[in-house]
């Protein structure tokens, strides 16, 4: 049997989030997961990732790449199931519903910060903010997670954040815009201080670049 299951990312709180199901039913019933289910017969991977996501989530766009199969024959007690695992990303962790009826419920944890998972899912979530991680250093995957506007303060966070480490910020800011992957909007965001420039993404879609 072939699976997928996704491990969905959203910037909430000021830290980097993943959304988990507690098991109504099955050998992992009670515990925490990711979102996923069996591939259907004539079904393409992606359009099952997609599918169960939106049956968990209520979501119907997201950043979403393959990640990994994960195949251990021991993986399930049930049987030999194949997973293939999935990266999603949001901008708002606002966009998640409740899960359909399979699950219990479903809740945003901090990925420093993981109950015990059921399955091999510790090894999918570790996989993924690795990937990430690494992902944010060649391309311009932070799009996914921003917000359509946003103030280069905002930008700078999340790369600090998901970096695990505080950037110089002279020189990040002088390479992010000659790049030219942001554009900066004509209009403010007014706050208590003075007015903040906004910016954008020239692509609203996946850019190899050198970032960092």
């Amino acid at each position: 049997m072939v699976a997928v299951d996704t491990v969905l990312f959203a910037i909430k709180d000021g830290r980097l989030q993943t959304f988990l199901v507690e098991l109504r039913r099955g050998p992992g019933r009670g515990r925490w997961a990711f979102p996923g289910g069996l591939v259907r017969v004539g079904e393409l991977l992606d359009s099952a990732a997609r599918r169960e996501l939106h049956e968990s989530t209520g979501l119907n766009s997201a950043y979403l790449e393959q990640l990994f199969t994960f195949g251990d024959p021991s993986r399930d007690p049930r049987g030999h199931v194949v997973s293939v695992a999935y990266m999603a990303l949001i901008p708002s962790s606002q966009q998640v519903g409740a899960p359909c009826d399979k699950y219990e419920t479903g809740r945003w944890y901090e990925v420093g910060d993981l109950p015990q998972l059921a399955y091999d899912h510790s090894l999918m979530a570790a996989y993924a903010v690795k990937r990430l991680k690494s992902k944010l250093e060649y391309s311009n995957i932070a799009y996914a997670l921003l917000p359509r506007e946003f103030t280069f303060a905002e930008f700078e966070e999340l790369y600090s954040l998901l970096l695990g480490r505080p950037l110089d910020r002279r020189n990040f800011r002088r390479r992010i815009l000659a790049m030219g992957i942001l554009k900066q909007l004509p209009h403010t965001r007014r706050g208590p201080h003075r007015p903040a420039a906004l910016y954008s993404f020239e692509q609203q879609s996946l850019r190899f670049i050198e970032m960092l």
